[in-house]
This record gives structure tokens, C-alpha cells and sequence, in this order.
């Protein structure tokens, strides 16, 4: 009975959305083309296995690049009617919902464009979804979010679909792309903040005697376990640092970033603590890092923080995922070789 009653009311909220959204939805999607593997139909949803992408479909989806803002639109679109078919026993109607909707062009290109392709990213987020338990630990607080976080973070995915993955603690540590933050912070080169994760119980036990003493000196972080980043991360957040303290009142404490590069390994060491920490992720391709925002609320700067990187988004040099406590951001590909000329320019490199 709880299962039609769940696929009832999925009817009932179908048709009243498509009968809001049918005008502005054709407007927008009319001239869409959605990237295939071949000149056949669309991708089918019917086979479990994820798909591989050829060399010529991804050349293919690099000369029609999806549109982002008719992504996010519909993602958001989608989130709205996921948030009503969030209780246990909308399971099938939720099922059916995605089914449909992840069909839409807007959508369809996008996840087809990933390494996974279209069934594969499909896969992963009904798998995702299976598996949710909410829990303190991770910026994911109900299923909605879950489904938000990891549709928004497709978008890193599909821009560095060919950069390599950091597999290994080793490699991030060893890799000639990665840049030692704490020899430049010590050299007065860096614009922002992070800490460092404790590596031993002595130093965990000093950290939690000083949030003790001081709970608001710096955001409820477990730190960064990785001090090292790409050049061009690093003049990206430098960049944000300092736009950041030109457009807030003095005394705001500087950009305070929460996590940067991270391996596989540790990646999956994250999503066994309970962390909504998502495969494949930008963070392991080196392209992706969390900043602090719940923290600045108090300074009454948060919403400074959010106006800047968002308008860095509409301009097209970042993608950025509402995680709650932090923020993710990825940076686009046009923008690294500015960033680059910047990091060398800066640094003298």
C-alpha cells in the first residue's frame, strides 16, 4: 500500500511540475544535442554495466561542450521533486523520478560526457542513494543533498574526464605537479589558511585541549591530511584570499581552506568513516578543494564568501557544490593557463 501510495503521489507531483516547467523547458532545450557514444540512440538505462567512452566519442563531446547553467537548472529542478519523494516509502517513485529525469537533455549530456558515461554516472548515483545513511560526519543531511552533491560534482569530472588520478598517499606526496604549501606559507606566500591533520595522539589530544580553551579561534575542522597543491590552485586561492579581504571589514579572519588534494586510498578511506566523499572526485585529480564557510557567519562574512564564488562560477572559471559547513570548488580548464602565468609571476618560478 506505503509503495502506491509513493508512486501516486510521484503522478500526481509529475504532472503538476511538467505543467509549470513545459514552456520555459522546450525554449531551453530545443536546439540541445546530447552527446552519444555513437550515431544510435541515446544511451539506454537498461544494462548495469558502466559504460567506457572511446577516444572519438570524447573528442566528439569536446567540440559540444554541455550547458552548465541548463544543468543546473535542471538539477535544481530535480532536487525540488526528490525533496518530496524523500520518505522510505518513496523508494520506487523516487526510482521512476530519476529514470525519467536523468533522460532530460540537460542532464543527459552532462553525465554522458563523465568517464562513466551516461549509465554509468546513472549507476552510481541509485547505488549512492541505496547505501545513504545520514550521520554527523558528512556535509550530505538528507538525500536530497546527497543527490545534489553528487550531480553538481559530475561537473569536475567531466571537465578533467582525461587528467590522471591520484591512486596512492605516495603519489600525491611524490608527484612533480604538486607544490609544498608549508614552504610557502613559511616564506609569507600564501593569502589563506589551513591546518594540518594530526599525525599522532599526542598531537590530536594538543587539538582538542585548544578547541576547548578556544572554540571559535578557527572552524571545526579535522585539517588537511595532504599540504601539497597544483600551482594553479594555489594563485587560484591566493586570488580568492585577496578578493576576500578587499570586500570584508578588517579584523575578518583570511580564506580558511579545509581540504585539498587527496588520494584514492584516502578518498575511500573517507567514504568508510561515513564522509560523503564521492567517486570518481575531483580532489583525487588534483583539481578540487573545500573552503570554510559556516565559520565566517559569525564574522558576517559568509555571505561576502558565497557572493564571490559564485560570481567566479557565472564566470565560468569555477564549479562550485553548496556542501554546507564548506564549500567545493573546482577550477575550469579555461582557466589554467591564467592561473599558471599568475602562480609563476607571483612566485618567481
Amino acid at each position: 500500500m506505503g509503495r502506491l501510495l509513493g508512486v501516486f503521489r510521484f503522478r500526481v507531483l509529475t504532472v503538476c511540475f511538467r505543467f509549470i516547467r513545459t514552456v520555459s523547458y522546450r525554449e531551453r532545450t530545443q536546439t540541445m544535442r546530447v552527446p552519444s557514444r555513437s550515431s544510435g540512440p541515446q544511451p539506454s538505462v537498461a544494462s548495469p554495466a558502466p559504460a567506457r567512452r572511446s577516444p572519438g566519442s570524447a573528442r566528439a563531446v569536446a567540440r559540444v561542450m554541455p550547458d552548465l547553467d541548463a544543468y543546473r537548472d535542471a538539477v535544481t529542478d530535480l532536487l525540488v521533486e526528490v525533496g518530496a519523494l524523500a520518505d522510505a516509502t518513496s523508494t520506487t517513485a523516487r526510482q521512476v523520478l530519476l529514470d525519467q529525469r536523468l533522460r532530460e537533455p540537460a542532464i543527459a549530456a552532462v553525465l554522458d560526457a563523465t568517464p562513466q558515461g551516461f549509465i554509468g554516472a546513472r549507476e552510481t548515483l541509485l547505488l549512492e542513494m541505496a547505501r545513504y545513511q545520514p550521520n554527523e560526519r558528512s556535509s550530505a543531511g538528507d538525500l536530497t543533498a546527497l543527490v545534489r552533491i553528487y550531480l553538481l560534482s559530475r561537473i569536475d569530472v567531466m571537465w578533467w574526464r582525461d587528467a590522471p588520478t591520484f591512486l596512492t598517499d605516495e603519489q600525491v606526496n611524490t608527484h612533480p605537479d604538486m607544490v609544498d604549501l608549508e614552504w610557502l606559507r613559511r616564506r609569507g606566500m600564501l593569502a589563506f589558511r589551513y591546518q594540518e591533520q594530526p599525525a599522532t595522539i599526542l598531537g590530536r589530544g594538543v587539538r582538542a585541549v585548544r578547541r576547548r580553551l578556544r572554540p571559535d579561534a578557527t572552524p571545526r575542522t579535522a585539517g588537511v591530511k595532504f599540504r601539497r597543491a597544483r600551482r594553479e590552485i594555489i594563485a587560484l586561492l591566493n586570488d580568492l584570499a585577496r578578493e576576500f579581504d578587499r570586500a570584508t571589514p578588517a579584523g575578518t579572519p583570511p580564506l580558511w581552506v579545509t581540504s585539498l588534494v587527496r588520494s584514492a586510498e584516502h578518498q575511500y578511506q573517507l567514504r568508510r568513516l561515513g564522509y560523503a566523499a564521492m567517486v570518481p572526485s575531483g580532489h583525487c585529480l588534483g583539481w578540487a578543494v573545500d573552503v570554510e564557510m559556516s565559520w565566517f557567519t559569525r564574522f558576517g562574512a559568509r555571505d561576502v564568501l558565497a557572493e564571490i564564488l559564485l560570481a567566479r562560477q557565472a564566470a565560468g572559471e569555477l564549479n562550485v557544490v553548496d556542501e554546507g559547513q564548506a564549500w567545493h570548488l573546482c577550477l575550469a580548464p579555461a582557466a589554467r593557463v591564467r592561473l599558471r602565468a599568475a602562480y609563476e609571476a607571483e612566485m618567481g618560478a
